[in-house]
């Protein structure tokens, strides 16, 4: 078996590939599908300063790390890997927008609450189970789009009454499982 990827060798991958950019420069970077996958981030990622939007989906990530000091990322997405937890998100909490986590294993909401701006959730296809995890979402002031099919929690139900209760529990949804949200009095 091959060893993994670093996030060292995949940033100098990127600028093999992109040898007209400056990786420090750039406001997009996309670590997906790494062959070997990464299993590790760490703080190599510091030097995307101006990174906007970082992909890292579809590798073998168990632990979020290495994204305190990118001060302007709005955009992480780390669908497709073995991520459990919220914990090292505490860093980009003001800044981050959207946080892609969909096809992980995740089961607790636990450390969500950093995210004061997260407008769109994306953890469809996780392991939560339990309401009591739902309503954490509800720490989360500016949410309004969010994709949570496959939990089981979803999974579970009649989808009307999913429906009715992720709504009710969360009253600045605008979008739920990719449709707009429509409440009774508008």
């Amino acid at each position: 078996m091959s060893k993994a990827t670093t996030i060292k060798d995949a940033l100098k991958r990127w600028e093999e590939r992109f040898p007209d950019k400056d990786i420090t420069e750039a406001t997009e970077v996309g670590l997906q599908f790494q062959w070997p996958p990464i299993e590790k981030m760490d703080n190599s990622l510091g030097v995307l300063n101006n990174c906007q939007k970082l992909s890292l989906s579809t590798n073998m990530i168990e632990k979020i790390a290495g994204v305190s000091t990118l001060k302007n990322l709005k955009i992480l997405a780390l669908g497709r890997n073995y991520i459990k937890n919220f914990v090292g998100l505490e860093g980009i909490g003001d800044t981050l927008e959207e946080l892609w986590v969909s096809y992980n294993l995740i089961e607790k909401l636990k450390g969500i609450d950093v995210l004061k701006n997260l407008k769109v959730l994306y953890i469809s296809n996780n392991l939560i189970k339990e309401w009591a995890e739902f309503n954490k979402l509800q720490q989360l002031p500016k949410l309004e789009d969010l994709l949570f099919c496959g939990n089981p929690l979803y999974e579970n139900m009649d989808e009307t009454a999913w429906k009715n209760s992720a709504i009710n529990k969360l009253p600045h949804l605008k979008k739920l499982e990719g449709e707009p949200v429509l409440r009774d009095e508008e």
